[in-house]
């Protein structure tokens, strides 16, 4: 006689949201403020007042934070502001880092 044992195996599955990264400016003395504030504006889609204050904040303490997002869209939107900036002749500095 053979006994047979069945097993249910549950398997739980626990989501958790994607990390958040920040899309980080750098201060310098090359970059035009105006320059700045059209990124946020055109790119990181801030209103020209916000835009004006991060781009303060950039100047006063060395560094601002642009936006946060999912990696993929921190690194897509720090490639693009930075092309951009190449475009317009401009050393800005951008980085990516985890929230």
């Amino acid at each position: 006689m053979t006994a047979e044992a069945k097993i249910e195996e549950k398997v739980v599955t626990i989501l958790q949201p994607p990390s958040l990264w920040k899309v980080v400016f750098l201060n310098d003395d090359q970059t035009p403020m105006e320059l700045v504030i059209e990124l946020l504006t055109n790119i990181f889609k801030h209103s020209e007042t916000r835009a004006k204050e991060i781009t303060l904040e950039i100047h006063e303490t060395g560094s601002g934070i642009a936006g946060i997002y999912t990696h993929e869209i921190a690194e897509q939107r720090g490639i693009e502001a930075t092309q951009v900036a190449r475009q317009n002749g401009s050393p800005l500095r951008i980085q990516v880092e985890q929230e």
